[in-house]
């Protein structure tokens, strides 16, 4: 069974059709990335996959579950976890305390229970706090645990955020251009962290204009142009895929090919 389903998808802002009509699957475990030039409709789709934006037709299937129409909180709650193009970090909180936000999606306690201290949140708050250094340690940010998130370097922040949403135990995890103004050392880090999260059986959907990266870490591609589908399969067949060169990828795809 598909992890996710799009079915005849599309968003209409006035009459500029963003995303159109289109239909795919992600497989559970896979690495499946979106390309596409500038305003082909990539983070229009993932605002789509993400509840951000409402489908002007079309519908969205997680596993047996129809999320159409719903609203990203309970898109995050069904297991949509994700990064934004445009860093969304609370750059007045801690990195520790950046990754806790996350995790409080899945806290149980209520307002009783804050309210008059019980054990129980005192132990919720321990496993928050425990949860959270375990994935600032497994992005490589142990040592920025307790800094101020606005002293953080750039890249660091990326995978911060990338941290924060892993804490929302994703069964999808969607990445809106992590290597966006990295350097070559960083966008490595990069690249090695979502190959560690695909080898932990995370389902990752990657938006990214770094070829190399995507070509290099990815289980099938789709590609689009206009909104519309134009290509999608397997890293090398869309690299290779004349459609593909001419509309976007160019002397690029021929120079990795």
């Amino acid at each position: 069974m598909s992890l996710l389903r799009a079915e005849g998808l599309s968003k209409e802002f006035g009459g500029v059709h963003a995303v159109q009509a289109l239909e795919f699957a992600i497989e559970p475990g896979s690495v499946f990335s979106i390309i596409g030039p500038n305003g082909a409709g990539k983070t229009t789709l993932l605002n789509l996959l993400t509840g951000i934006y409402r489908p002007s037709a079309g519908r969205i299937w997680l596993e047996t579950r129809e999320l159409t129409g719903r609203a990203p909180h309970e898109f995050a709650a069904a297991g949509m976890g994700r990064t934004f193009q445009n860093l969304q970090i609370f750059f007045n909180m801690s990195a520790l305390e950046n990754v806790m936000a996350g995790r409080y999606l899945h806290e149980r306690c209520g307002l009783a229970a804050a309210l008059l201290r019980f054990p129980s949140l005192a132990r919720s708050e321990r496993a928050c706090r425990e949860e959270a250094l375990e994935l600032l340690a497994f992005v490589g940010l142990q040592q920025h645990a307790a800094a101020p998130a606005d002293s953080m370097p750039y890249g660091a922040l990326k995978r911060l955020e990338i941290a924060r949403a892993l804490a929302t135990r994703p069964k999808l995890l969607l990445l809106d251009e992590p290597a966006a103004g990295l350097n070559p050392a960083e966008t490595q880090e990069i690249d090695r962290l979502i190959q560690r999260l695909a080898a932990r059986g995370l389902t990752v959907v990657l938006v990214e204009h770094n070829m190399k990266l995507v070509m290099g870490v990815s289980d099938h591609v789709l590609v689009l142009d206009y909104g519309r589908k134009l290509a999608e399969g397997d890293a090398e067949s869309v690299r290779s895929d004349p459609r593909v060169i001419q509309a976007y990828l160019g002397v690029e795809a021929r120079t990795h090919a």
